[in-house]
């Protein structure tokens, strides 16, 4: 992956922004840093009023693997859309009568008998309720809570989709919309003509893998060698200059077209 705030990455970038796309982004290591317990999760300062103004000027989406409404809290600005789980709650999302809840029902039932397990190595479930995330970030000894969590969930339930992220093992209902699906649906109602995304794990690569011509992908961090997406930020820290840079040709092309 190339560098996006550099010459050509800014040049594909303007690109972008003249095609009016939709602008999206993750939030847990994309717009708030990582943090040891996800409630204390924090945009990242200095973003709240970059991310106001953005809003105003383009269509913005936050999508996340949070719980809508845990995501809803953190964000002192109005996007234009919001998907909470993975893709799974939120904008864009298809019913499925229930099939789903019944699977995630069940993989807490078994969750929980394994918890004096967890606890012993330091593992910790998160109920995001289309979702379960279990983390290992706090453990002592994190080779120990990985095979910890690999022993409770072999075996599970194909309908079930199990991958892992930084420090942490999602479960996710198999059938239900991820973040590429979920972002496709979203270009759709809005009628944008590409998509700007960004993101840091795992899960955003549903996203960089049916990225269509034009489109810029943006990977954060420099730990993803086989990342699909097209280009990388060093860190959180370079996101105030990529919002700049965004509002900055947006402003411009307002003020070319009023």
């Amino acid at each position: 992956m190339k560098r996006l705030l550099e010459a050509e990455g800014l040049l594909a970038l303007d690109a972008a922004l003249a095609r009016r796309p939709l602008l999206a982004f993750d939030f847990d290591g994309t717009l708030s840093p990582l943090v040891d317990h996800p409630e204390d999760a924090r945009l990242l300062p200095g973003l709240e009023p970059r991310l106001a103004r953005l809003a105003e000027l383009a269509g913005v989406a936050i999508i996340s693997g949070r719980a809508l409404a845990d995501l809803k809290g953190r964000l002192p600005f109005a996007p234009r859309y919001l998907v909470g789980n993975h893709g799974a709650e939120g904008d864009a999302v298809v019913d499925d009568g229930g099939e789903g809840q019944a699977l995630l029902d069940a993989m807490r039932r078994h969750l929980a008998s394994h918890q004096p397990a967890f606890v012993a190595v330091g593992v910790e479930v998160e109920d995001k309720g289309r979702s379960l995330a279990v983390h290992y970030r706090r453990s002592p000894d994190a080779s120990l809570a990985q095979a910890a969590i690999h022993e409770a969930l072999a075996g599970h339930d194909p309908k079930l989709e199990v991958y892992g992220g930084k420090d942490v093992v999602n479960i996710v209902v198999a059938a239900a919309p991820d973040k590429g699906r979920a972002l496709q649906a979203l270009l759709e109602r809005g009628s944008h003509d590409c998509a700007v995304f960004v993101g840091d794990d795992v899960n955003d690569e549903s996203v960089f893998v049916r990225a269509l011509p034009g489109w810029v992908t943006v990977r954060v961090g420099l730990d993803a060698p086989d990342s699909r997406a097209g280009w990388r930020l060093a860190s959180i820290h370079e996101m105030p200059a990529f919002v700049d840079r965004l509002v900055t040709v947006l402003e411009r092309q307002g003020a070319a077209n009023p």
